[in-house]
């Protein structure tokens, strides 16, 4: 019993380093700007295009933008790949418990065997799970919020650090290292 508790009790290493304070500040900054962008435009145009994980993609986006999964194939495509993938299980099978767990199992492989991860898409399942739309929410909100997602940080990144996001939207296949 002692060793399982000395295992919880996790490595003995450092913490990450804290990033510079302009960092937070401008992370917090641009996901406030993202989300009540998307938030207006859906109160006027009767438009859903918020989506509850997109506040976690707003995290990876512009607090670690250089990131593989911040990057806008990994955002639009995870959240698309999850959010079909939720749809079409629950449409096959049902509220079933199983099912949601089938959904996120199959969302996560897909979004490897793509590569394009995006850790809060993850989510997406369990939002289809628990409010059952239909095949619209691919649309609206995944996709046009997806999109605006990214336009916002593409625009907000080019005026507070240009040249730096994205890094790649369909890139190539990374070369082996050499022996």
């Amino acid at each position: 019993m002692r060793a399982i508790l000395q295992s919880l009790a996790g490595g003995r290493a450092a913490l990450p380093p804290r990033l510079p304070t302009r960092q937070i500040l401008l992370a917090g900054l641009g996901g406030a700007l993202a989300i009540s962008l998307l938030a207006a435009l859906t109160k006027l145009s009767g438009t859903p295009l918020v989506l509850g994980s997109f506040g976690a993609s707003c995290v990876f986006i512009f607090g670690l933008p250089d990131a593989p999964f911040s990057q806008p194939r990994n955002v639009i495509g995870g959240h698309l790949i999850s959010s079909a993938t939720g749809l079409a299980v629950y449409s096959l099978f049902g509220s079933q418990a199983w099912a949601l767990g089938l959904a996120l199992g199959l969302a996560i492989i897909l979004m490897f065997a793509t590569r394009m991860v995006h850790a809060p898409a993850g989510s997406n399942p369990v939002i289809v799970f628990l409010s059952a739309p239909g095949w619209n929410f691919l649309l609206t909100p995944t996709l046009l919020g997806g999109v605006g997602l990214v336009l916002v940080a593409l625009i907000y990144h080019h005026a507070t650090n240009p040249g730096h996001y994205p890094r790649y939207w369909w890139g190539r296949d990374a070369k082996p290292e050499p022996a």
